[in-house]
């Protein structure tokens, strides 16, 4: 009877550690020696393919400053798989370097936002709703695990992302087509939206999981005006539901307190200490290629040490500094699918009472060449019209519920995948997609990415 009891109790913590992002260590160190996986060797040749002289102590300076990621595995220095290209996006004189070298960088999804947000603000502030510019998109998604990553026989489950029908910028979602005859749609009753479906695994081949569907996405703008932002009710259920902490990624520290309480002294509007906490994020964290989400502890004091962060990254440091100083905010994340660009992306919403809920992407930052204010400040309260959401939370369960550890514990893009021995990494599968624009704008053309 003791026994029964205590193992009861080992598998309901192990599921509460599980779904609140806390991995076994053996789990967890894998996962950090699969990131960490570049010797010094590879590291300084892509490196002296800028700078040829590079010397011991200038990758040394890199390694401290956080620009040149690494660490001590097993008694030899590894380095994050990105370590390299990322040196030359977070170090100010290395990114000139390379710069002069291949020339800057084009993010092709700029030349995309350059005409679709002029039209969306236009276009908003005729509308009752804020909506604008609808376009419609099309969607096969591929999941391929690796022949003989599971026993011959043994069935594989796997969640597949799926637009959300809850969403006012996101509606008309139609599934087309699944590989497998029987599925289950989480709907909105998880913050995840999934589909969900089952296969045997066949010797020598790969078990693969598709989805085909279609869905209307809107851009969107408020125009948060900060006359029309009324006094919080701080005693709504709602209010402390989205201005506490959450535990392992947004921790009221007394470091980000005190952070939060810098960049917003002498602000008392709700809408001015967001602006401040976005455009500081916004100057001082450049973008770079980020280590899993489930091998950092606390991913906001990650992106503080570090000086730099991906989408989601700098999400979570924004949402909670603003939970910090009292605006409600939560996390939203799937991809943006711009004509020209797309990418598994993270944003989040803030709430403004007398307004509502209004959109952030922080990582797309104040708008390039906007003509004034309104439009630099865009993402702080409008959306393009080219997202894919799958995500109103962080780190939330799965539906159905999955047995073992994510692959990725916070966020929820790629797809997760297991089977009754165990979890299936990322290393063990890959995913595809293929984006078509129809109908609404049948002048665009489809393309097709694949990330792992």
């Amino acid at each position: 009877m003791k026994k029964t009891v205590l193992f009861f109790l080992m598998a309901f913590f192990s599921a509460k550690l599980f779904a609140g992002g806390v991995l076994p260590q053996d789990d967890l160190n894998r996962r950090i020696a699969l990131d960490f996986s570049k010797t010094e060797a590879e590291i300084r040749a892509y490196i002296q393919k800028y700078i040829p002289n590079v010397t011991d102590e200038q990758m040394l300076q890199w390694e401290r400053s956080g620009a040149l990621e690494c660490r001590i595995i097993n008694g030899e220095k590894r380095y994050f798989r990105n370590a390299a290209p990322n040196l030359f996006r977070i170090d100010e004189n290395c990114r000139k370097i390379k710069e002069a070298k291949d020339g800057i960088q084009h993010k092709a999804y700029v030349d995309d936002n350059a005409v679709n947000i002029p039209i969306v603000m236009k276009e908003a502030s005729l509308s009752s709703n804020g909506l604008a510019d609808p376009k419609r998109v099309r969607i096969t998604y591929t999941l391929t695990v690796n022949a003989d990553a599971v026993p011959a026989g043994k069935v594989v489950r796997c969640w597949l992302p799926f637009p959300r029908t809850d969403f006012e910028r996101q509606k008309d979602v139609k599934l087309l087509k699944t590989s497998e005859r029987k599925y289950i749609l989480s709907g909105n009753r998880s913050d995840h939206s999934t589909l969900y479906m089952e296969r045997k695994a066949v010797k020598g081949k790969p078990t693969v999981f598709k989805e085909v569907f279609e869905y209307t996405t809107m851009g969107a703008w408020k125009n948060v005006q900060v006359c029309n932002i009324k006094p919080y009710d701080t005693t709504s259920s709602e209010y402390k539901e989205y201005t506490a902490e959450r535990f392992p990624h947004m921790v009221f520290s007394s470091r980000l307190r005190k952070l939060a309480d810098s960049l917003t002294v002498g602000l008392y509007n709700p809408y001015d200490k967001a602006r401040a906490i976005f455009t500081w994020i916004d100057e001082k964290f450049p973008w770079a290629s980020a280590r899993e989400y489930s091998t950092i502890d606390n991913i906001p004091e990650y992106v503080l040490d570090n000086g730099h962060g991906d989408c989601g990254q700098v999400t979570l440091l924004f949402l909670t500094l603003c939970r910090i100083v009292g605006i409600p905010a939560h996390f939203e994340s799937g991809f943006h699918v711009h004509p020209n660009d797309d990418n598994l992306h993270d944003w989040g919403e803030i709430y403004f009472e007398g307004i509502g809920w209004v959109p952030v992407d922080v990582s797309f930052g104040r708008v390039p060449n906007a003509k004034d204010d309104a439009m630099r400040y865009f993402y702080l309260g409008g959306m393009d019209s080219w997202r894919f959401v799958v995500n109103n939370d962080w780190g939330k369960p799965l539906i159905p519920e999955k047995k073992y550890p994510r692959s990725e514990t916070v966020d929820f893009q790629r797809g997760e995948v297991e089977w009754e021995g165990g979890n299936l990494y990322f290393n063990n599968w890959e995913y595809n997609y293929k984006i078509e624009n129809i109908s609404l704008t049948p002048t665009l053309p489809g393309r097709e990415g694949r990330t792992n």
